[in-house]
């Protein structure tokens, strides 16, 4: 009896010294809606500075890297490319609203929205299977499969047991189209993004990971949504994000931009019965006039998964 008591402890200690070993915490950093003006390109590198002096795994740029009343030119882009290629942690864009379907206004440049987001794939994903950044970082892409290869920019990684993807769905109405029935190219990027977000869930599924972070630019109007009121722009993606976070038993944590108000809450709810999601968080980046960044410690086996802390940026005196 002593024998066997010996034995199923040291086997127990076995498993949990495995486990401990198999899911290390970790951290990541989001920021978005930034640079606007000047200011904020002047100072970027020093967010990013701040970002590359932390343990972060990855930095994750939520969309929008200009305003909404400037010019979408080539050399634009070429100047963000150097500033998020300068990062000494790994680099990911998400395209924004302001990045290519609002380069239509005569203010941007009067570009072909549809032009700009190829520009921006050939120029941010010219390899859509790494991260931009000194060090980049392995990553899957749906560029891998034939039904939607033109979706580059939709990438996903996982660190430990937590899986990432990336989404391009911008604000300003998800280029819906200015109809009552929605536009083709909202037509065929939706289909994609709808394949990316159940192919991202039944992998963690399947491997029973612990947590998904969804990352996009646009603030879906959650609180809407939950009220019967959504937007028809982003209903499809919310029946869809609440139906897999209801599927999944871990965390789910949806990173997004746009309205430019940092906050960190549970918004959804089953409009069915008004009850809250719980293993659904959402954190909102800062947006200019404020700029900032959102550090997200994750910790696996704890019952709060995500821990995200804002970061709001002070120049220094003299800057």
């Amino acid at each position: 009896m002593k024998m066997l008591r010996a034995l199923a402890l040291a086997l127990l200690g076995t498993g949990l010294a495995a486990g401990s070993h198999a899911a290390e915490p970790f951290s990541f950093g989001v920021l978005g809606d930034t640079p606007y003006n000047g200011f904020e390109r002047q100072h970027l590198p020093a967010v990013l500075s701040e970002m590359d002096a932390e343990p972060l795994k990855v930095i994750i740029h939520d969309g929008d890297i200009k305003n909404g009343g400037e010019r979408c030119d080539d050399d634009l882009y070429k100047d963000r490319l150097g500033l998020f290629d300068s990062t000494l942690k790994p680099f990911v864009l998400v395209p924004g609203d302001n990045d290519w379907t609002d380069c239509h206004r005569a203010s941007n440049g009067a570009y072909d929205p549809l032009e700009r987001l190829e520009k921006l794939r050939t120029v941010f994903f010219a390899d859509p299977r790494k991260t931009r950044g000194r060090y980049p970082m392995a990553v899957d892409s749906q560029a891998d499969d034939p039904a939607f290869a033109a979706y580059r920019e939709h990438q996903r990684w996982q660190i430990g047991p937590v899986l990432f993807l990336t989404l391009n769905v911008p604000g300003s109405g998800n280029n819906y189209g200015r109809k009552k029935t929605p536009g083709a190219e909202y037509l065929a990027r939706s289909a994609a993004v709808k394949a990316w977000i159940e192919a991202g869930f039944a992998r963690a599924r399947s491997t029973r990971l612990e947590g998904v972070v969804l990352v996009m630019q646009a603030n879906p109007d959650i609180e809407d949504f939950a009220d019967g009121k959504s937007n028809p722009a982003y209903r499809e993606l919310l029946n869809q994000v609440l139906a897999e976070t209801r599927r999944f038993a871990g965390q789910v944590l949806l990173v997004h931009g746009d309205s430019h108000v940092h906050r960190i809450d549970k918004p959804l709810r089953d409009p069915k019965d008004g009850a809250t999601v719980d293993n659904f968080t959402r954190v909102e980046t800062f947006g200019s006039p404020f700029m900032g960044w959102v550090k997200v410690d994750v910790t696996p086996g704890c019952k709060r998964l995500f821990r995200p802390t804002g970061r709001p940026y002070s120049p220094r005196t003299g800057d």
